[in-house]
């Protein structure tokens, strides 16, 4: 297939998707689909072993298009950017992520959804949202069960940014390594896995996965009623989201 904002390749049982919408891969609504479409293709591959999601350009991914998340548009973006994850999950493969530089808002929320991350030592996560009036609905439903409620509170309400080192020592990530070695230390990352049974790592995803009581479907409807059915209709996360497009500061009526 041909793609406008990504690439793909598929060898050895490692299907890849490179995030390739320069400069800093911001996810609008075009790019997302072309997404679901890669994945989407790879669904019936019994050859299939990881999904690796990588990047071109200055950095993994600065996040969802901020013009995208308002109006009209809310609820065909929530829809479209959770097809993703979606697809991601009806995949049943193990999914990794390599990361370097910001990745951020729903960018952090592609990455920290795989199975494995790897990241650069100048990579930066966090989820910023709350500060433009709204809340990440993917990492709401899946931070607090990667790194317990505690530390997923503290990233989401507070909206911080943070380094690969300290992703790693809360768990939030697999490992960190030098920027200049990161595409030969991404290959060596999930060599291990491609060396198995694509079947085998299917059932023992959906074993670890049926262990944690872990379906993405219940709660990732529950969270996306109250962003579009509640947090949009507020005065505040309209005023958040237009005031970051107008670059000033935001004026808050707690409504």
């Amino acid at each position: 297939m041909n793609y406008q904002h990504i690439e793909t390749k598929f060898e050895d049982g490692l299907g890849t998707i490179t995030l390739n919408r320069p400069p800093v891969n911001i996810l609008n609504i075009a790019m997302m689909e072309e997404i679901i479409r890669a994945l989407k293709a790879w669904q019936e591959s019994r050859e299939l072993k990881v999904v690796l999601f990588d990047a071109k350009g200055k950095c993994f991914s600065a996040g969802v298009d901020v013009g995208e998340h308002m109006g009209d548009l809310a609820p065909k973006m929530i829809q479209v950017f959770h097809g993703i994850f979606r697809q991601m999950d009806k995949l049943d493969v193990p999914t990794a992520a390599s990361v370097y530089g910001s990745c951020l808002g729903g960018g952090c929320e592609l990455a920290v959804f795989c199975d494995l991350v790897i990241a650069s030592d100048t990579a930066k996560f966090g989820q910023p949202e709350i500060q433009v009036g709204v809340f990440p609905p993917i990492a709401a439903q899946i931070m607090p069960r990667i790194i317990g409620r505690k530390a997923a509170m503290e990233l989401i309400l507070s909206g911080k940014i943070i380094s690969a080192k300290e992703a790693y020592q809360i768990g939030l990530i697999n490992k960190v390594v030098p920027q200049e070695g990161l595409d030969s230390a991404t290959y060596e990352f999930v060599r291990p896995y491609l060396g198995l049974s694509a079947e085998v790592l299917r059932k023992t995803k959906k074993a670890i996965n049926a262990g944690l009581r872990d379906e993405l479907e219940p709660s990732l409807k529950i969270i996306e009623d109250i962003y579009l059915g509640e947090l949009m209709k507020t005065h505040d996360a309209n005023e958040g989201l237009n005031a970051f497009l107008e670059k000033r500061k935001p004026q808050w009526k707690n409504e």
